[in-house]
């Protein structure tokens, strides 16, 4: 069934097969990435005729002229009984070319996951800032919709996400749910942030911050009594706070570095890891929590990078660094050796400390 037209069939297989993605390109089998990896289906070759079939049949028709134009697009896709898929299409060589990512259902069992219990305290948080961060396949649309549908079980409040595309749907339960896309029912992050606040939410979700006028508008709504939950494409929590900072022109970034230590709640940075078993991917979680210690480094470019050792003495708060939550894995046996070194910040003393607790496979 891997050269099948029918993008139904082909979404089965890719399910089937335990993958996280699914590519598509003329000239070539379809291709899955399970457990990390690449792997080509063993059919024949797709057509560029059919795929362009399978791109018309799914894609937004507001999104049909802009493609044409600028021959990309991203849309969110529910496949028939198989949940919903982030869609990227793109033009490659003047051949269509198509990413489909598949999205977990909406889940607020933090454990079920694979994530530190503290995450449950901050989804209870009434106001503040939680960044959820890594590079793109971390997961870090999983947490976000595992956050928000716990808060959704267990709180009566107005949550509205802004996101582009949709890519996770949740439905009303304690609480009342408005989800935004951009290019469908708002202009932008920015200008849906800037009109926000009259919808009288508590809860925020802004899908990603992508500009300066973004960021500022998220962090005003989070100093206002919001809690406002967002990603960066950033690798850990030192650089989340000098990412923010890079959006300001200089003379700004002074007053934003004190507006970000009282607003912000947490960063909870994300890396995949492949299970031993076999069984897929486990994530390292490292987290930040913004006590008056972790403010005080914020609001100083001069201290910032001692966040780090922040986090390493801030277990009593919930904090956790990446090589401790890899060595947690490691220590579980849900993880290699080899595969903790692969991701460790620091490999050299992530070695010593796993081997002064007898974790090193003899």
């Amino acid at each position: 069934m891997t050269g099948s037209n029918d993008l139904d069939a082909l979404l089965e297989w890719a399910r089937k097969a335990g993958a996280s993605d699914l590519h598509l390109r003329g000239g070539r089998p379809p291709i899955v990435r399970v457990d990390g990896r690449l792997a080509a289906g063993d059919g024949a070759a797709l057509t560029d005729e059919a795929i362009d079939r399978m791109v018309d049949a799914i894609m937004p028709d507001h999104l049909r002229v802009p493609y044409k134009e600028e021959h990309e697009a991203d849309f969110g896709f529910g496949g028939a009984g198989q949940g919903r898929f982030r869609v990227n299409v793109f033009r490659q060589r003047g051949r269509t070319t198509v990413a489909v990512r598949a999205l977990r259902e909406p889940s607020g069992s933090m454990a079920a996951l694979g994530l530190p219990p503290v995450l449950e305290r901050l989804a209870a948080e009434p106001r503040g800032l939680i960044l959820v961060t890594g590079p793109t396949g971390a997961g870090k649309t999983t947490t976000l919709a595992a956050l928000i549908d716990l808060i959704n079980r267990t709180r009566p409040c107005n949550i509205i996400t802004i996101e582009d595309p949709i890519e996770i749907v949740h439905q009303d339960k304690l609480a009342m749910v408005s989800q935004r896309e951009v290019g469908v029912d708002t202009a932008g992050f920015a200008e849906a942030l800037r009109r926000v606040l009259r919808q009288d939410p508590d809860v925020i979700l802004v899908g990603e911050m992508r500009d300066m006028e973004t960021v500022d508008a998220a962090l005003t709504a989070a100093e206002t009594g919001h809690l406002v939950l967002s990603t960066l494409h950033t690798l850990d929590a030192v650089e989340t706070v000098n990412r923010v900072l890079d959006f300001f022109p200089s003379e700004l970034q002074r007053q934003v570095r004190l507006l970000l230590a009282g607003s912000l709640r947490a960063v909870i940075s994300q890396r995949l890891l492949t299970r031993k078993d076999g069984g897929g991917m486990v994530p390292a979680v490292e987290v930040l929590i913004n006590t008056d210690r972790a403010a005080e480094r914020i609001s100083d470019p001069a201290t910032t990078s001692q966040l780090y050792d922040v986090i390493a003495e801030g277990d009593f708060y919930g904090m956790v660094t990446f090589d401790e939550s890899i060595l947690t894995l490691l220590a579980d046996g849900v993880i290699t050796f080899e595969e903790a070194m692969r991701h460790a910040t620091k490999p050299s003393d992530l070695k010593v400390t796993a081997h002064r607790r007898g974790l090193i496979p003899t």
